[in-house]
């Protein structure tokens, strides 16, 4: 029940009355502290959330310019901040640039003069910046720290929309990055002894009387200026490699650090985190790096040893001897009084852990004082990485002491403490009693959907793994979904139970958990229960459990959901044709929903195409677990604890690599947007990955992707542009074909490239003279351009340039990656229904090849087909046979290919190759891709 006091507040910080009171914005004389006390609340209100309608703000904003007038130094202060608040709701704030600059002038008050640059970022246009830029520049290097790091910060807000002008003031913010001479706190700001009676004004209990133009500024000890600098300048110089790299080595001051010019420990982390970043994207500078950071470890500043020993850890390709320092850096931490320095070394030794258990095995011992740490969270890093640190005899004392505390942690720390189990279990298969006894536990415990779903990944790990633990995990299981508040883990775990439980011994205890969740639960998971259910009856071999099956399935008819009555009257069907049954159940490969997609997509949007029925046939399938690991999420400990524990780069890319699918589709949309495309159809084909025509670290780098339609074949060249202070006009692509079958249609060049625009395509398309055929060749490419030198200074291109070309790879059109798309399907079934199809057959010598091993590897890479039956992993050294199957774009159907093959050390690998297609012209091409 609100009180009085609260109704007051309410009153009192209202948006209404607020404005009501800004009246006193316009009294004379001004009183500073009423006028303080109305900027607090609008300020107040602005950071709880409230809005002003633009009429309002910009109201409220020129009232509170009207106090520019008065001299008080903490109403100017004041002023300053609701300005910068207001501005972005108020309209015509320009009209206040005047107001401001006087107080940027270097004979005012030193405490306007910081709060009057930073409002003048938020006030001005980035097309104003050139008329101000003298000022920024004094600001910049000016000896006071407050002002100095007010104009680099806000001069760190300009430059994402005005880089020209702001790369112009490199030198001032180099110079600044130089440790500034500290002044005397008892010297004012134009040089004369320390006025005391002015103190009064300044703190803002004295009169309300002007203070006197030299109030004392106490001077900053911190170097918090060189923090600011060297962001501005790496922001500058990002772009630039090695002036990355020169400014590293600068700044480091040698080896050891210690003649470093930057004092600020934030500094230090941030330029070890450039280090880091440098050494990570250029090897060759990698040594050069390292010592560097192995210097930052002997810092006497805390937080730059952790930075350099955690910058080392997360290197890529780290050696145990590279780590050797960082880890005694991180083992004195776990010592430390300061419970921040511990957790920090504990959960980067956690993270290391996992890719380096032999290097963090020396810390155990300090780890395990810390099991029993007050902080829960450093004790539940400790003992998760003595989990994946510690040998089998120690496993059963820690998951005793693990037992003890899970109560007592969040369910952050619980997913992290379920995700070392599982991968003890795999680790120590040994152990799985012991370690499935504790998941079943806590699987019983109070704990929210992402902590449950932890434990059930681990037990499904356990039952993919470990086959010993299978009965007892499905059992567990069983009793978890009896009482199962989430809908999505039901469904998961009665899914494998649909799987697994046919193949068990005993498959009718199963059924009575599953038909459970046909009486008492919600329609979805009443309709993964029938699907399950159903499965015992298509699966099994038993006729009893069919017939009982069936009798539970007839009874689901009745449901009152439409999805469970569907689903039961489906399976009903399918377990009396033995046909349906292996179309629906039993069938291994399934279509790749992505392809389906964008297929399907692309044949609605083509009114051509649809006056015959889509060809579901040209859509390639993949097995089950392809299509399991296509919809795969990131596993609970990537999504749940991302912020938690960052994961070492050698292990965990930043970002996933999108699938070819998506690749796909977006080259589509990419392609549809051209109009001199629009006729063409959809795309058949497109390549996987782009291919390279130069090197990464050349002037000009040009990958190309090629489309393959129906009736044209096109090039799309996306090319970059990597010499700075230039432009690039008209880029184009001259192909000269080596044989014949396409007839060139246009060219589309990139108008203007340079370093900042990024790729830009150039596309470049050929007719196919007869579709029916495929056809390959090689390409000879010629980049040509005009030239033209770019001013730094206004950052135009010169009037004329000249004509120049660059000579790229050659690009070849070949058979697999270009017609072929890899599909899964049961090879000995379709192998003999294309018995009487179009065959043929050929022997190679594959003489360059070191071991049969090479051989499938590229076989498999040349012709861009599937490998069946594990067969891409040949168990022999001498003998072999590869089984691939592929589907050729446009219509060519199916094929198939039997690689038999031998090994021996004086001729290599012999070959013998039988294809099998629907078409000859398909089979044809096949041996022609390997001849």
């Amino acid at each position: 029940m609100a009180t009085k006091k609260d109704d007051e507040e309410i009153y009192y910080n209202n948006k209404i009355t607020i404005i009501q009171e800004a009246r006193i914005f316009n009294e004379s004389p001004v009183n500073p502290r009423k006028c303080r006390t109305l900027l607090t609340r609008i300020v107040y209100l602005l950071y709880t959330g409230e809005t002003f309608a633009t009429h309002e703000a910009t109201s409220l904003f020129f009232g509170t310019t009207k106090l520019f007038q008065h001299k008080d130094p903490a109403l100017r202060q004041a002023v300053y901040l609701a300005i910068k608040e207001l501005s972005s709701a108020a309209e015509d704030v320009i009209m206040v640039t005047s107001s401001i600059m006087k107080d940027m002038q270097g004979n005012m008050d030193l405490i306007y003069r910081p709060n009057a640059i930073r409002a003048l970022c938020r006030i001005i246009d980035p097309s104003m910046l050139q008329g101000v830029e003298r000022f920024f520049k004094a600001a910049i290097v000016d000896k006071n720290t407050a002002i100095s790091s007010a104009a680099l910060v806000s001069s760190y807000h300009f430059f994402p929309v005005s880089k020209e002008v702001i790369k112009r003031w490199a030198n001032e913010v180099q110079e600044s990055v130089q440790v500034k001479p500290a002044q005397s706190p008892f010297i004012g700001s134009v040089g004369g002894p320390l006025n005391l009676s002015s103190a009064g004004g300044y703190l803002g209990f004295g009169s309300s009387a002007p203070a006197p133009p030299s109030n004392p500024t106490i001077p900053s000890t911190s170097n918090i200026t060189q923090y600011h600098a060297l962001g501005l300048l790496y922001a500058i110089r990002q772009q630039d490699r090695m002036a990355v790299t020169k400014m590293i080595q600068q700044l480091a001051g040698g080896r050891s650090g210690a003649g470093s010019a930057l004092k600020n420990p934030m500094a230090l982390c941030m330029l070890i985190r450039y280090a880091s970043k440098v050494m990570d994207e250029d090897p060759n500078v990698q040594k050069q790096m390292f010592d560097l950071l192995e210097g930052w470890l002997r810092h006497k500043s805390d937080m730059v040893n952790y930075e350099a020993a955690r910058a080392i850890c997360e290197m890529r390709n780290v050696t145990p001897q590279q780590l050797t320092r960082a880890v005694a850096q991180l083992q004195l931490f776990l010592s430390s009084p300061k419970p921040t320095l511990k957790f920090a070394a504990m959960r980067t030794l956690s993270t290391l852990a996992l890719s380096h258990p032999s290097s963090v095995a020396s810390c155990n011992l300090d780890m395990e004082n810390l099991i029993s740490d007050s902080n829960r969270s450093i004790a539940t890093y400790a003992i998760t990485t003595l989990l994946k640190t510690g040998n089998e005899a120690s496993v059963d004392r820690l998951m005793k002491t693990i037992t003890g505390f899970m109560s007592e942690i969040s369910d952050e720390f619980k997913v992290i403490v379920v995700d070392a189990i599982r991968s003890l279990c795999l680790k120590f298969p040994n152990k799985q009693t012991l370690m499935l006894t504790f998941l079943s536990s806590v699987l019983r415990d109070e704990g929210g959907y992402d902590f449950k779903r932890s434990v059930v990944e681990a037990i499904f790990d356990m039952i993919r793994f470990i086959k010993e633990s299978k009965e007892a995990a499905l059992a567990h299981l069983c009793e978890f979904i009896e009482d199962c508040e989430f809908t999505k883990l039901s469904v998961r775990v009665l899914h494998l139970l649909g799987i697994e439980g046919p193949k068990a011994p005993n498959p009718t205890k199963y059924i009575r958990y599953i038909y459970n969740r046909v009486v008492l639960e919600n329609a979805i998971v009443r309709a993964a229960a029938v699907t399950s259910l159903a499965k015992f009856g298509v699966c099994g071999v038993d006729p009893t459990i069919k017939r009982s099956v069936t009798v539970l399935l007839n009874r689901c008819l009745d449901d009152v959901d439409d999805e469970v009555r569907d689903r039961a009257a489906l399976y009903l069907r399918i377990m009396k044709e033995e046909e349906l049954a292996e179309s629906f159940v039993k069938e291994d490969s399934v279509y790749s929903l992505a392809t389906l997609e964008s297929k399907l997509v692309a044949y609605v949007n083509d009114p051509a195409a649809q006056e015959v029925d889509f060809d579901a046939s040209s859509v390639p399938k993949i097995s089950r677990a392809q299509a399991q690991q296509e919809s795969a999420r990131p596993t609970t400990l990537e999504s749940i604890t991302a912020s938690v524990v960052s994961q070492p780069k050698a292990s965990a890319p930043a970002k996933a690599a999108p699938s070819a699918q998506e690749t796909q589709s977006a080259y589509a949309s990419q392609l549809a947007a051209v109009p001199e495309m629009e006729t063409f159809g959809s795309i058949l084909n497109s390549s996987s990955k782009p291919i390279p025509l130069t090197e990464s670290d050349t002037e000009y780098v040009v990958t190309c992707v090629k489309h393959i339609f129906k009736e044209h074949v096109v090039f799309q060249f996306n090319v970059s542009n990597t010499v700075p202070d230039s432009l690039l006009e008209n880029v184009s692509v001259v192909m000269q074909p080596n044989g014949e079958g396409l007839t060139e249609d246009f060219i589309l060049p990139a108008e203007k490239l340079d370093l900042s625009t990024g790729p830009q395509p150039v596309y470049v398309s050929f007719t196919r003279e007869n579709p029916e055929e495929y056809t390959l060749g090689g390409f000879a490419c010629t980049l040509r351009f005009v030239s033209k030198e770019v001013d730094p200074s206004s950052g135009l291109p010169e009037d004329t340039g000249y004509d120049d070309e660059y000579q790229l790879e050659e690009v070849e059109l070949s058979a697999g990656g270009d017609y072929i798309v890899p599909t899964y399907c049961s090879f000995e079934s379709e192998w003999e229904k294309l018995d009487g199809a179009a065959n043929a057959e050929e022997e190679f010598s594959l003489s360059s090849m070191a071991s049969i091993k090479a051989a499938c590897e590229s076989l498999i890479e040349v012709l861009n087909m599937e490998a069946l039956a594990g067969s891409d992993n040949p168990t022999s050294t001498a003998v072999h046979t590869l089984l691939l199957s592929g589907l050729v774009a446009g219509g060519g159907g199916k094929v198939l290919a039997r690689c038999q093959m031998a090994f021996t050390a004086s001729s290599g690998v012999s070959l013998r190759m039988s294809v099998r297609a629907e078409k000859e012209e398909v089979s044809q091409l096949l041996i022609s891709a390997i001849g």
